[in-house]
């Protein structure tokens, strides 16, 4: 048996440690999102905090794990009379990234359930996990529609398998935690909002600390048994205190005191709904019970909210996650002005009644800290989180420089840059600065033509496990959707051979139908950008980047990858490699310079050898390339060679010949026209479109051209 790391022998992380141990006195808090960078002791902080979780009494036998004090009338192993039970430490399940459904929710036997009437269920992970930890690692990377099981089964404390008219429920309640890498794609707010407290991990950069993480690393790997019985003590120190905690939290008091100061930050902060002020209001009381006092105080309060409210104050889907601590003591500041009314006397001091708001005693969690020679320890406990607060005067700042450069004579217009033409050198002299983006739309859904078989997704139609059932078929290995009609008109010719004589259906394994089903997909949306001198007109670039910015939260909401090619000067480049992350894409075209000649053609190459590289790794993944230019192509041209349009023509039909759908978004503006966008869309047989019409109402037409292009037959 693998001996695991101890919660107590962890580093640093106190944020981390906090909203886990506060998770284990009070699972009504609602769990944990865990959200940093690779590499930063999440998982191994999950799976310890299981280890020092108390044991759970089941009733024996009982796959459930249902409480022999107070039995769950609906267990399917049930009924169960209550008395003692057994003892067992509480489990700590991984949910896998590629799980099925069934592997979540549990499975029923088909079979045994047409042919006996049996309710033979298998039970899943959710069953597995009750009373203890489920621990999904990546949660941002799960299928939306595992997530949904999940956290309605988190809300509800039950789980609920229906299968063609045969229903089971049990009870499902567990620390949820959940692990993921920003950078890898964003949860959707709304999944965002279920879980209880949040909190945003890094590496540290003090060198002392590096040096500890490392040399215990070392030592645990080196002697896994050794290093985890020098840790004993504290580790059962921790246990102690928990279980203390757990008794204590019935009897401390959330006054109406305490209710108006949640009240007021989480009004303050603007979230939307009442789950944060209900979790907000919890966590204050776990953390009045982990300090041993009976009374929640405004510390309570601020910690609380710094570990509640971060990932419920987003605004928007690319607004940073993150909390102003200041914001949050001013709001504090004024309610104590408007009601100067002191806490109540909370009595005698308790064990946990320290200056700041410890007990004094060295079994807080932080853990020993091993010296370099030593060995001596020292105790570190663990407080609320400083999350990364992002600049609360960047918005403004920005805009203030964007509109200080504004005042700067720049043409608006089709006018090229000056360092753009023949003339231009392409060179640093013809790069300006980034402008900042105009205020995103709201557009319609882009499809890719056809039927795909991607990953789940809300974008084009496509073969799925969800959706409207279209048909059925022999099942392509374990059953997964049960097409009842289909079943039984395939058994029904062989009952008389098969000799049945009661009213009941002889039903075998090679009768079985599954359900085929048609959905939506996600698909990958490739962005090529002209960032050329001809495009860069303050205004209009500004225009051009709202554009983008519309198409990318449109591809944040619809699930799909994305990737972004910028082509300027000399070159082109890959600016950011298709990733689920909208976020970084939108953090990359923000930043984005202009300037110089029109690589157009070596644009459209780059996006091609993209494609190509993704098509090899993902290649159920089909591609919608979304080219922003206004058709012009102008480079150093080579003594004999094609001229640069001709060149932009032959990539464009090599990317027409590999079957990728494409849009061009035509950016040309002013008087005179050259339509050199049009002809651009022409050779990649896909269709223009201006950016007025990237708006709602006129993608419509845009999707029909789209599928028209690539059906000749409909457009005739």
């Amino acid at each position: 048996m693998t001996t695991t790391y101890p919660f107590s022998a962890i580093v640093g992380m106190d944020g981390l440690r906090l909203a886990l141990l506060l998770n284990a006195v009070s699972p009504a808090v609602g769990g944990v999102l865990v959200r940093g960078e690779k590499g930063t002791a999440k998982s191994t902080a999950v799976r310890a905090i299981a280890a020092l979780l108390p044991e759970v009494d089941v009733v024996a036998g009982c796959r459930f794990s249902c409480d022999p004090a107070a039995p769950d009338p609906s267990c399917p192993d049930g009924p169960h009379e209550p008395g003692t039970g057994e003892a067992r430490p509480a489990r700590m399940v991984e949910l896998p990234v590629g799980a099925s459904e069934d592997r979540l929710v549990g499975a029923l036997d088909i079979e045994r359930a047409l042919s006996d009437g049996v309710k033979a269920f298998e039970p899943g992970l959710l069953a597995d996990a009750h009373r203890g930890v489920l621990y999904v690692d990546e949660v941002n990377l799960l299928h939306d529609h595992l997530i949904d099981l999940l956290l309605d089964a988190a809300a509800m404390g039950a789980s609920y398998v229906e299968r063609e008219g045969v229903s089971v429920r049990h009870a499902a309640r567990f620390l949820l935690v959940g692990t993921m890498n920003p950078e890898e794609g964003e949860l959707r707010p709304q999944l965002l909002d279920r879980f209880g407290l949040t909190v945003e991990v890094a590496a540290s950069r003090d060198t002392g600390e590096r040096v500890e993480v490392v040399r215990r690393r070392l030592a645990y790997d080196e002697d896994p048994e050794g290093f985890a019985a020098r840790w004993a003590a504290d580790e059962e120190a921790l246990r102690e205190r928990i279980a203390a905690a757990r008794a204590l939290l019935p009897r401390v008091g959330l006054g109406d005191r305490a209710l108006r100061q949640i009240a007021a930050v989480c009004a303050g902060f603007e979230v939307d709904g009442m789950r944060a002020d209900i979790v907000t209001a919890r966590t204050a009381t776990a953390l009045a019970a982990w300090a041993g006092r009976t009374d929640v105080r405004t510390e309570d309060v601020r910690g609380a909210a710094l570990l509640s409210l971060p990932h419920r104050r987003r605004r928007a889907p690319f607004d940073a996650p993150g909390l102003d601590e200041d914001k949050l003591d001013e709001i504090l500041r004024r309610f104590e002005e408007d009601d100067p009314e002191p806490d109540p006397d909370p009595g005698p001091e308790g064990p946990g009644d320290g200056p700041d708001g410890s007990d004094g005693s060295d079994d807080t969690g932080g853990g020993p800290q091993e010296g370099a020679g030593d060995g001596a320890r020292e105790q570190t406990p663990p407080t609320a989180p400083e999350p990364s607060v992002p600049d609360q005067r960047g918005g403004e700042h920005e805009a203030a420089e964007r509109e200080d450069g504004s005042a700067r004579a720049d043409r608006d217009g089709g006018a090229a840059d000056p360092g753009e033409g023949d003339g231009g050198t392409g060179g640093a002299g013809g790069e300006r600065a980034a402008v900042g983006a105009a205020e995103p739309f709201r557009t319609r859904r882009l499809d890719v033509p056809g039927l795909g078989e991607g990953a789940a997704g809300r974008r084009s139609r496509a073969r799925s496990a969800h959706g409207r059932t279209t048909g059925a078929r022999r099942p392509r290995g374990t059953l997964s959707a049960l097409h009842l009609t289909a079943t039984v008109r395939a058994a029904a010719p062989h009952q008389r051979t098969r000799g049945r004589s009661g009213p009941g259906l002889l039903v075998r394994r090679d009768d079985l139908r599954e359900a085929v089903r048609e959905g939506r997909e996600g698909n990958l949306v490739l962005f090529v950008v002209d960032a050329s001198g001809s495009m860069a007109a303050r205004k209009r670039m500004s225009a051009i980047k709202g554009a983008v910015l519309s198409l990318l939260l449109d591809a944040y909401q619809r699930r799909d990858k994305v990737g972004l090619i910028t082509f300027r000067g000399a070159d082109a480049e890959l600016a950011l490699p298709p990733t689920s992350s909208v976020d970084a894409a939108a953090v990359r075209l923000e930043r984005l310079p202009t300037g110089g000649r029109t690589p157009l053609a070596a644009g459209l190459l780059k996006a091609r050898e993209v494609l190509r590289v993704e098509r090899l790794r993902d290649p159920a993944r089909r591609p919608l390339l979304v080219v922003v230019t206004d058709g012009r192509a102008t480079e150093a041209r080579r003594s004999g060679g094609p001229a640069p349009v001709e060149r932009a023509g032959r990539a464009a039909r090599m990317l027409a010949g590999d079957g990728v759908a494409s849009v061009v978004v035509d950016c040309e503006s002013g008087p005179v026209r050259l339509g050199l966008a049009g002809a651009l869309a022409g050779e990649l047989r896909g269709t223009r479109v201006t950016l007025d019409e990237l708006r709602a109402d006129s993608v419509t037409a845009l999707v029909r051209d789209v599928r028209n292009v690539s059906n000749p037959r409909r457009a005739a």
